[in-house]
């Protein structure tokens, strides 16, 4: 059986590499390139210490394949937000079995994000511009798509069985459940698109009134902001006068220098800002509604303890689906993902559906 570490090194190995395949800048596709190698590095070393075949490096698992086909359908920034993910809990989990045990810290736990920054820092040929790229791609990963399709999936599937559960609990499944499950779809569904409306809306008015105020800056004060620049790059460890050279390229170009501004001085991704607060409300309703109506269906064609059995079915394969799905992400073992999301899916639904056994029984005497 593999070794789970080897197996986290060839996964994170293999899809380095189809970043570097597919990636236009020929400095970052060698960054990505040079990440490989490093992890193909460690893997190779875990194989030799626990005597492994070599041949087992070239096995990527179903997971490292399923993020490649992601990233060809939906952009292979996608993979590199799951890759930084993945590098902060190694590091984080190195660094917290070293101090459980008291052992020295040597400095080598930080994770590899760290890493592609010292990569890109120390190469001759980097240029302001490509390292404010490079940095721009490091947080428009951040707020992964499918991440939030799993969990609002996952929101409306646990919300509308409880809700259906409950009232089946009340009523045998004999009266009123699909008419209860329907609107509860639709309540919920709107209100998770309200809220995001809302708070994409309100975040995008914040953050323009902050990013019209940078710009400002740099129109009224170029050498004030281009000295701005120059420390930022120095905090992030590179030479004084390699800083200067960058903050003097990249000033030349007043749009590209808002942009690495707000990004490094308020945090904000310009490229996050250009989705309409409808369309997010839209994604979210749709998202929340399928998951939504998986528990409702059987009640379309069956009814009393059947529809309640069927329905429970169908939720709980949703709910292993999901939680799998959750592993793209965490990395964990699917089988104990998917069955502890089942686990708590069904314990929420028993509850409500003891509570509405309860209360049916209370009122039909």
């Amino acid at each position: 059986m593999k070794n789970k570490n080897i197996q986290t090194e060839i996964d994170t190995c293999y899809l380095y590499q189809v970043l570097a395949d597919n990636e236009q800048d020929p400095l970052v596709s060698d960054v990505f390139k040079r990440m490989s190698e490093i992890e193909r590095g460690h893997a190779e070393s875990l194989c030799k210490k626990l005597q492994i075949h070599p041949s087992e490096l070239n096995k990527p698992s179903w997971r490292a394949k399923t993020l490649h086909t992601i990233g060809k359908i939906f952009g292979y920034d996608y993979i590199l937000g799951v890759l930084m993910d993945t590098e902060k809990s190694i590091s984080t989990n190195i660094l917290s079995a070293k101090k459980k045990n008291k052992q020295e810290l040597t400095g080598n736990e930080i994770n590899h994000v760290k890493i592609l920054r010292s990569i890109l820092d120390t190469e001759g040929k980097i240029s302001g511009k490509q390292l404010s790229k490079f940095e721009s791609r490091h947080r428009s990963v951040g707020g992964n798509a499918i991440r939030a399709a799993v969990l609002g999936g996952n929101d409306g599937l646990v919300s509308n069985f409880s809700l259906i559960m409950g009232i089946a609990g009340a009523t045998s499944g004999n009266t009123g459940v699909l008419l209860a499950g329907l609107a509860g779809l639709l309540a919920g569904a709107l209100s998770m698109a309200l809220g995001e409306w809302i708070s994409v809306k309100s975040s995008k008015e914040l953050y323009e009134n902050q990013m019209d105020l940078e710009q400002e800056e740099l129109e009224t004060n170029p050498e004030g902001e281009q000295q701005e620049i120059a420390l930022i790059y120095m905090a992030k460890g590179i030479p004084e006068g390699q800083a200067h050279e960058m903050a003097a390229e990249i000033i030349k170009d007043k749009t590209l220098a808002h942009q690495f501004l707000i990004q490094e001085e308020l945090g904000i991704n310009a490229e996050e800002l250009k989705g309409s607060a409808m369309e997010a409300a839209l994604y979210s309703f749709v998202l929340f509604a399928i998951g939504a109506v998986i528990p409702v269906i059987p009640f379309f064609f069956l009814s009393g303890m059947t529809a309640v059995a069927v329905s429970v079915g169908a939720s709980a394969t949703g709910l292993f689906l999901i939680g799998a799905a959750i592993t793209l992400f965490t990395g964990k073992n699917v089988w104990y993902s998917g069955f502890r999301q089942v686990i708590f899916g069904l314990a929420a639904a028993a509850l409500t559906f003891g509570i509405g056994k309860i209360i049916g029984v209370s009122m039909a005497g």
